[in-house]
């Protein structure tokens, strides 16, 4: 055991300005036996300080060891240039001012030696008060939400509007320091006038040591009737003290790169001149400013004649368009005050005794959103972030875009209608700042860039290579033409897609993170109304592929894109609660619009990458959820199709379904050490075992959840691709490092050697038995080939997977886009007609595999 075993960390990517201070949390991955549970970690900065630091497990080995670890910093103004670190084993340094986490019977303190905030445990108000210093900033804070219900009368249609607050049922201390303290607040949204409650939330509150913020995750599971119950507005609101002069009070919205400032009572009249314009100057930057009774008798006249602006608001209500408008009273007008781009996402509101800002994660990325203000001229403000913003064209749709399927013409999974919302769900993140002053612009688009973009230390891709995170993958290879040639194609796709999603506006508040399935030549657009062609949902792993692509190259592009996928399609994509609990929904025009509800779609080896680098507790929620989705496949069989009730509680295929199941379990084991998942795990291999043809067998079994035991079906004619192209090898190729079971990776090489031989050879080796099941669209299966082909040394075999790579139609055109005139389509825009995100996602995890396992036998020309 290596007791001098030390890890460098760094910043991922770099911000135009950073800010001062910053919470962070991250993940290490570590080698079989190198960290036991009981050894500390240390965190050392360029200077060679220690940087206080908190750590805990999220996964174990099968020893007992550390297989991943959590760690948690506070990088104050010392530590905001720094670029790299080193965690060591050690004893970690404990902050100046350790956060303190205090429970009483009402609420939960918690102080960070900058703030103090009280988090209730029952009631309306989520956050109680908080204090900078001996000063309140913030004097309640709840959740609300607008439901809006539509009638059709004669002649016309009635709308009704319902205000809902969050009311709490769960308060609980996650994490309570030193550096880092977390807060769960779970509840519903209780109607303000009746008995209702809908909307199931959970909100986090993270604290971190020494800091004036509070990091917020926001997520809600949508349980009403979408034809009934329509989100008109969802946000979270916050009640600010104000105090002094309305003149003195300060307006602060983030434009795409400067900032709306003004005041309730701003000093531009009629006759504002001379020193008064300097004055009007000044108090624009955000300074106090104040007036002599007798001198400044006249000018204090005009304000006293002047409007007084009470509330303001900006509202994104396109991935392109904002607008700022404010108001002097309820009876009034909105008058339009800007209008702009893209928001940085940065709302501010201040007076003589301070005041807060808050920054929206992805604000104008998942419009309709807004920020608003409201009462600047009373004593208390209130500060609103809407997630979904009343003041979008219409309230959220949920309802689906047909009244029946289209299973022929638009490759949709079932007849059958399972069109529903009901048990989708969505995050949001936003980062509360409290100020003694105003702050100054340069400041706050510090902050905003902070949020959108949040501070993360990852390792360098040579470490998670050496200990092998997340299985079997190559780092970028450029010493030969063809080695070359390969990743600048990995690289081109990349660049590809970052340009689709913009290109095509991929954004919005139940779309961004998505990509398309499959391109329309013949209009120039994805193939957005086309049923299953639509919204990818995961199909094919895409999730992985961008995910293994930031590993080998830790790249922050990269990462912000798997980032957003994986907050997407785990929420989104993947029911919660409700009758498909634990399923999610393949691919659609609607996300949730396909019949097929799957477990491949919500299993816990899509999102794990995203837990295990960053600890975020959400997905650490998400994929519980899923543990034991192999139930819900009883009252809802996903070979419904093919075979009727009969002996076995539901039916299955080895991959998909069977795959996913063993992600949850894999996952499940490790971070818990619960031994029942391990064991679903080998009495399922042991079956595997057991079939005629081991993992070639099948893909179809009678399953059995409570025992886990999967039965051979015998016969039957389904693709063979289709049990290694959703991610199966990935999860496998990890699971092999756990179970150390030679036998287990010798069906897996067994398997990959089957799937090119022609029929004669397969009917000749299994007698005939399998000889006329379909082994087609070898690209999705090259990955397994490939190992196969590497474990049993066969070059010939190899070079049949390079030909299948390499010549693959739509990686051979990547990075050679066509253009299309405006006149052909509504813009001028560039495509590949064949692109596929299926080719996109397959083609470049087993690339990257191959180049791994194969690279010895790359042609060189």
């Amino acid at each position: 055991m290596n007791n001098n075993i030390s890890v460098n960390v760094h910043r991922l990517g770099s911000q135009t300005i950073k800010p001062a201070e910053s919470g962070v949390t991250w993940g290490i991955p570590w080698k079989k036996g190198a960290l036991l549970r009981e050894e500390n970690l240390t965190m050392t900065g360029p200077s060679g300080t220690q940087v206080p630091l908190q750590s805990w497990p999220t996964a174990y080995w099968p020893d007992g060891s550390v297989k991943w670890s959590a760690h948690a910093a506070a990088l104050g103004a010392s530590e905001s240039d720094a670029v790299s670190f080193v965690v060591s084993k050690g004893k970690p340094a404990v902050p100046a001012a350790p956060i303190h986490v205090r429970e009483e019977n009402e609420y939960i303190e918690v102080s960070t030696g900058a703030i103090m905030c009280q988090v209730n445990k029952a009631g309306a108000d989520i956050v109680r008060a908080m204090y900078r210093g001996e000063t309140l900033a913030c004097s309640g804070g709840k959740l609300v939400c607008i439901r809006e219900e539509q009638r059709s009368e004669a002649g016309g249609r009635v709308y009704k509007e319902q205000d809902f607050v969050s009311h709490i049922t769960k308060a609980a201390v996650e994490q309570s320091g030193p550096v880092r303290a977390v807060i769960k607040v779970e509840g519903r949204h209780k109607a303000v006038a009746g008995s209702r409650a809908w909307l199931p939330f959970s909100l986090r509150l993270y604290f971190f040591a020494g800091l004036g913020q509070i990091r917020i995750v926001h997520s809600f599971v949508y349980d009403g009737n979408p034809h009934q119950d329509a989100i008109k507005g969802l946000g979270i609101a916050f009640s600010l003290p104000m105090s002094g002069p309305l003149h003195n009070r300060h307006v602060r919205l983030g434009g795409d790169t400067g900032f709306f400032a003004e005041s309730p009572k701003h000093l531009m009249t009629f006759r504002t001149k001379g020193k008064y314009e300097e004055l009007f100057r000044r108090q624009t930057a955000g300074e106090a400013i104040s007036f002599d009774p007798q001198e400044d008798a006249a000018f204090i006249g005009l304000l006293e004649d002047a409007a007084v602006w009470d509330d303001f608001k900006l509202v994104q209500s396109a991935p392109d368009y904002y607008e700022i408008s404010k108001r002097t009273q309820e009876v009034c007008c909105w008058l339009k005050s800007g209008s702009g781009n893209r928001s940085a996402g940065v709302v501010f509101a201040g007076s003589e005794s301070g005041g807060m800002s808050a920054t929206v994660r992805n604000f104008w990325r998942k419009c309709p959103s807004a920020l608003e203000l409201r009462h600047m001229s009373t004593d208390t403000a209130e500060m609103i972030v809407w997630f979904w913003s009343p003041d979008a064209a219409r309230a959220m749709d949920l309802r689906h875009y047909d009244t029946k399927t289209h299973l022929l013409s638009a490759y949709e999974g079932f007849d059958e209608m399972r069109s529903t919302p009901y048990g989708i769900a969505n995050t949001n993140e936003l980062t509360l700042h409290c100020f003694e002053s105003t702050p100054t612009a340069e400041r706050l688009k510090a902050l905003a860039e902070e949020a959108d973009a949040p501070s993360l230390l990852v390792c360098e891709p040579q470490y998670y290579y050496d200990v092998k995170a997340f299985g079997i993958w190559s780092l970028p290879d450029r010493s030969t033409a063809m080695k070359a040639q390969l990743e600048d194609r990995l690289d081109a796709v990349i660049d590809f897609y970052k340009t689709e999603v913009e290109q095509r506006k991929w954004y919005g508040f139940w779309d961004y993170g998505d990509f398309m399935h499959s391109y329309d030549p013949t209009r120039h657009v994805w193939r957005y109304d086309v049923g299953g062609c639509a919204w990818q949902n995961t199909e094919l792993a895409p999730n992985m592929w961008l995910w293994y692509m930031f590993l080998r190259s830790g790249r922050e592009d990269i990462f912000r894109l798997a980032e957003a996928m994986t907050r997407h399609t785990s929420e989104v994509d993947v029911y919660h609660i409700g009758e498909y609990a634990g399923l999610g929904t393949r691919h659609n025009v609607i996300h949730w619009g396909c019949g097929c509800k799957e477990a491949r779609i919500a299993m816990a080896g899509l999102h794990r990458y995203y837990y295990y680098l960053t600890a975020d507790e959400r997905i650490g929620d998400i994929m519980n959820e899923v543990a034991d989705s192999d139930y819900t496949t009883v009252h809802l069989d996903p070979m419904r199709s093919y075979y009727p009730k009969d002996e076995f509680p539901t039916h299955i295929r080895v991959g998909p379904d069977w795959a996913a199941f063993s992600s949850n379990w894999m996952t499940r084991w490790e971070r818990y050490e619960d031994t029942q998942y391990r064991d679903k795990l080998l009495i399922g291999i042991a079956d595997i075992k057991g079939m005629p043809f081991r993992l070639r067998s099948g893909p179809v079994y009678g399953y059995d959840p409570k025992s886990g035991r999967l039965t051979h079906f015998g016969d039957d004619n389904w693709g063979r691709h289709l049990a290694v192209c959703m991610g199966g090898p990935q999860v496998w190729f990890e699971l092999a490092e756990l179970l150390e079971d030679p036998e287990w990776e010798e069906m897996m090489a067994e398997f990959g050697l089957f799937y090119l031989l022609s029929k004669e050879q397969k009917a000749e080796r299994t007698g005939g038995a399998i000889a006329k099941w379909s082994w087609d669209h070898p690209v999705l299966a090259s990955g397994i080939i490939a190992y196969g082909a590497s474990r049993g040394n066969d070059k010939e075999l190899a070079r049949k997977v390079w030909d299948i790579l390499l010549n693959e139609p739509f990686m051979a055109r990547i990075g050679q886009p066509d253009s299309v005139d405006g006149l052909h389509y509504v813009r001028p825009v560039q495509e590949i007609d064949i692109a596929s995100t299926n080719i996109a996602s397959q083609w470049s995890l087993n690339t990257i595999l191959s180049l791994e396992l194969l690279a010895d036998s790359l042609p060189e020309g």
